[in-house]
């Protein structure tokens, strides 16, 4: 084999007279382009534009229980309405992949409606998408786009007020456990205080005053016993001084008066009644001392109502006694009856000390159990305090999802509106594919013929020009003697040639009307 080198004239000379090595095969592969159509079948797709309409009261106002972006929500809507039921739902009503259905399971019609529908957000921020589907019928394409684009709008609003809904039942379901056991709380925290009243912090200021008004009353009681038993000493001194004064002698019997009447309990009631008016234009009436009296004064008139009067009993006829005597015994039963007053005055005195002193106890006993009542006390406020903030909290929270549950209801939360129904197409949008695949054949048959004239020539041992001879051999070439033929071998080979310039012609003029042919049927 010998390696030529080819000018241009020689590789157009070439191609002129092999030309039916390369038409042929390529007027073949044309004619195959119908065949090679179906595997490129014509495609049309219809598009919808769904244009995402924000929320038309501002967030400060109705916050949406929808927190996610449309970025986010925008896979699982589609995840929804591309699943088998809502697919198979479509085919059927809309009589799709008839063929398809009477070859394959249904499984397998529904992933290739799932292949021929397309999602695509339009920029960056997704505040527009566009929903797209591709069939064999432009018709069908449209309503089929059309039939998608109102299943996401549909969906949008159903999924928006499906979760405002469940927000709002589960925040009310937190509310009753949260307020159920906040009243728990609240019994607690109310036989808490009932239990141990008295004993509480807040009661610290109120015990502390009742302490210092014990003790000063305490106080003041202790002054008016001392002043009430110096004087008891005093009344009782001058009782012995009377007794001890010497009277003078008996006269002679005279027509003497009826001797007084021993102290009686009324005169001790007249007796302390004039003390009180004397203690009164010295003290105020909430003195110790004048409170002593008014109770010795009110014990007196009850003692003076269960006695029998003395003008029911007969007076028993009494030995005369002189004027001194009368005197005498008149000042010793008045300072008897005195006695008798400041005695009931100390006793009442001594009563109300003890009752000061339990008082004083009770209370300082309360004082002191303080800290420990404190710190059990806070631990209740303490759980307290949390649960009715977390009541409180959802409370606030249950309300703004009831408002975002109408705001999505009344339909004036997030949208998605139809901003362009979906397009009728007009030609194929895979056109150019197509015309690819059609011409992949024409390529391929014109590859084809330029490979077997490179072979042809390539396996051709003859030389025919003197350089080739030279390369090959090295030998000097002497002469060039042309090739003879006889007229016979000349008609032979004009015929030849006629016959494959017939047969090459009558094979493209087929191709072509095959071509012509199928493209007037299609």
């Amino acid at each position: 084999m010998v390696a030529r080198t080819y000018t241009l004239d020689e590789i157009l000379s070439l191609i002129a007279r092999r030309r039916w090595l390369i038409l042929v095969p390529f007027a073949l592969g044309v004619a195959a382009a119908p065949l090679l159509a179906r595997y490129a079948p014509e495609r049309y797709r219809s598009d919808a534009l769904i244009l995402v309409i924000p929320q038309r009261v501002p967030d400060s106002y109705v916050k949406p229980t929808v927190s996610q972006s449309v970025e986010e929500r925008l896979p699982s809507i589609t995840d929804q309405i591309l699943s088998r039921s809502r697919l198979e739902r479509i085919i059927q009503e809309l009589d799709l992949y008839k063929a398809e259905r009477s070859r394959e399971v249904m499984e397998n019609v529904v992933q290739m409606m799932r292949d021929d529908v397309i999602t695509s957000a339009v920029g960056k921020a997704v505040n527009s998408f566009r929903v797209s589907y591709v069939s064999h019928n432009a018709e069908t394409a449209r309503k089929v786009t059309e039939r998608l684009a109102s299943l996401y709008i549909e969906q949008n609003l159903r999924d928006r007020e499906n979760q405002a809904d469940s927000t709002s039942q589960f925040l009310a379901t937190q509310l009753e456990e949260a307020k159920r056991r906040l009243i728990e709380q609240e019994k607690k925290l109310e036989e808490y205080r009932k239990g141990h009243a008295g004993q509480l912090p807040t009661q610290l200021q109120g015990n502390l005053q009742a302490i210092q008004n014990a003790n000063l009353q305490l106080q003041s009681l202790n002054e008016s016993t001392n002043r009430a038993q110096e004087r008891r000493l005093l009344i009782e001194r001058q009782i012995a001084d009377t007794q001890a004064v010497p009277l003078p002698p008996a006269p002679l019997p005279l027509a003497t008066p009826e001797a007084p009447a021993p102290a009686s309990t009324a005169q001790q009631l007249d007796l302390a009644r004039a003390r009180l008016a004397s203690f009164l234009q010295r003290y105020t009436p909430d003195h110790p001392e004048v409170v002593s009296l008014e109770r010795t004064i009110a014990d007196l008139v009850v003692r003076l109502e269960s006695e029998t009067p003395t003008s029911v009993t007969q007076a028993v006829p009494e030995k005369p006694i002189t004027a001194a005597e009368a005197a005498q015994r008149k000042r010793i039963l008045d300072l008897q009856a005195e006695l008798a007053v400041i005695d009931h005055q100390l006793t009442a005195n001594r009563a109300e000390e003890a009752n000061l002193k339990q008082t004083i106890v009770a209370y300082q006993a309360r004082v002191d159990i303080l800290p420990t009542r404190e710190s059990e006390l806070v631990e209740l406020t303490r759980d307290y305090s949390t649960l009715q903030t977390a009541y409180v909290n959802l409370l606030t929270k249950r309300e703004d999802s009831v408002i975002a549950a109408n705001l999505e209801r009344r339909q004036i939360g997030e949208q998605f509106k139809l901003l362009d129904v979906a397009s009728l197409p007009e030609r194929p949008y895979n056109r150019v594919q197509r015309l690819g695949v059609m011409a992949s054949g024409a390529a391929a048959g014109f590859v084809l013929g330029l490979l077997v004239v490179w072979g042809l020539e390539y396996r051709d041992p003859s030389f025919r020009r003197e350089e080739e001879v030279l390369k090959v051999l090295s030998l000097p070439v002497l002469a060039l003697i042309p090739v003879m033929s006889s007229d016979c071998e000349h008609r032979a080979a004009r015929r030849r040639r006629w016959a494959l310039d017939i047969a090459g012609t009558t094979v493209l003029l087929a191709a072509g009307a095959v071509l012509v042919f199928w493209r007037l049927r299609s």
